[in-house]
């Protein structure tokens, strides 16, 4: 917010470097846009600039001025429009908005606003320019994930809020509105991913086995697998380094998971060292295995869209399923048999446990180290349970076996870690 001033005020009521420091981020606005609308063969830059000044000028003189302002820019906007109808027989739909947008932005900062229309104005350029991403994903959408992306918002803005937000049920171990807002949490990460994935582009097999690995790693090593049967020869090195990344992924996922769900810094402090060292591992893994230029070269894969009702369905019963089983072999059985859980879970569904674990640390069933290494053994078993999937790949003897110890020599990063975790509270508390 700009320094307070009278509005309407008498002209020595307006403090010199107020007035200058209204005009400059309004006149910037104006520039700002206008400069991407000339480079774009649209309306000159001087248009914006000026339409930013009598805004401005309207902001600062009072709401009576703004009035007066207003039809002038009705009449320029319309004028714009008209001579784009005779010309091109279309009319300036974009240009009109987005001059609107600048005389807004420019009022307001007349008035003494500086975040709100510096954030509209750069919202507005974004838009503006990329216009060619933003009409080629449009462009490539499918009805399916039209509909997915409708399921979504419609499970997270009208289902959610009419769910009970407290526990529920017998011994309390049911929260609904929060467990929700677990399961839409893993499909709107699966859902961002995909998006990310259309806009990028295929851009090598590398790059879907990383977003693929956010959302799913066990899917993504197995459709590694199934495209090497044909061309396994070619498609080795970039198999291995797929599976390495689809791993780390998995990582940097399990850590936003604890990070989003648990609401305690003391977890999230305590999850970075496990997924840290897994990380680490796998970048270095991935690192000092070179690509073969004719894998590199290799078709892209391509995963179907991550989000639909029964697969939501399916997360949250097996979310809800570990969540309640946890909790009761915690309070009756204590910490081994909740690592067993955790264990089981990371064979099921190592996203569904994690979420599992990291609901209960927020909800006190669980104190954090004993979350955090429930999450480190869910991530192991999903690790482990992939180096049997290798031997379906055929001829691939060495590579079998590098991979087999790249991904234990993963799993045990991820078990220093938790042993870390360990001495560090077992000597500091």
């Amino acid at each position: 917010m700009m320094p307070d001033m009278p509005q309407g005020a008498f002209a020595d009521q307006w403090p010199f470097l107020p007035i200058l420091e209204r005009f400059g981020v309004a006149i910037s606005i104006g520039l700002f846009v206008g400069i991407e609308r000339e480079y774009s063969g649209k309306l000159g830059t001087r248009t914006f600039g000026l339409i930013a000044i009598l805004g401005c000028l309207a902001g600062v003189a009072g709401t009576q001025f703004i009035w007066i302002a207003a039809p002038i820019i009705l009449l320029v906007l319309t004028f714009i429009n008209w001579r784009r109808l005779s010309a091109h027989d279309h009319l300036a739909t974009t240009t009109t908005l987005s001059l609107s947008i600048v005389a807004f932005c420019a009022i307001l900062c007349g008035m003494g606003h500086l975040y709100t229309p510096v954030l509209a104005a750069i919202l507005c350029n974004s838009f503006l320019a990329w216009k060619q991403p933003i009409h080629a994903f449009t462009s490539s959408l499918s009805q399916q994930e039209v509909r997915s992306a409708i399921l979504l918002a419609a499970l997270s803005f009208i289902v959610m809020p009419v769910l009970p937000a407290h526990p529920v049920g017998p011994g309390h171990l049911v929260d609904p509105r929060s467990n929700w807002a677990s399961v839409i949490l893993i499909a709107g990460i699966a859902f961002v991913n995909y998006v990310l994935l259309k806009v990028l582009g295929p851009k090598g097999m590398e790059l879907t086995a990383f977003f693929g690995g956010l959302i799913n790693s066990r899917k993504v090593i197995v459709e590694f697998i199934m495209r090497a049967g044909s061309n396994s020869e070619v498609l080795l090195p970039i198999i291995y380094r797929g599976v390495i990344l689809a791993t780390s992924a998995m990582a940097i996922r399990n850590t936003i998971i604890v990070a989003a769900l648990a609401h305690s810094t003391e977890a999230i402090l305590l999850t970075l060292p496990p997924m840290g060292l897994m990380l680490l591992a796998g970048v270095v893994l991935w690192r000092i295995h070179p690509v073969v230029a004719e894998a590199a070269s290799a078709k892209p894969l391509t995963l179907d869209s991550p989000f639909s009702l029964s697969a939501a369905l399916k997360f949250g019963a097996v979310f809800l399923t570990l969540n309640v089983v946890g909790a009761l072999a915690q309070r009756y059985f204590g910490s081994a048999s909740f690592y067993f859980v955790s264990a089981a879970g990371g064979l099921l569904s190592s996203g569904s446990s994690i979420a599992a674990a990291a609901t209960l640390i927020h909800h006190g069933e669980l104190s954090p180290l004993t979350g955090v290494n429930g999450v480190v053994v869910a991530s192991l078993t999903s690790i482990l349970i992939n180096i049997p999937l290798l031997r379906r790949v055929p001829g691939a003897g060495a590579y079998r076996t590098r991979l087999t110890l790249s991904l234990i020599g993963t799993a045990a990063a991820g078990s220093a870690g938790m042993l870390a975790d360990m001495a560090w509270v077992h000597f500091h508390g």
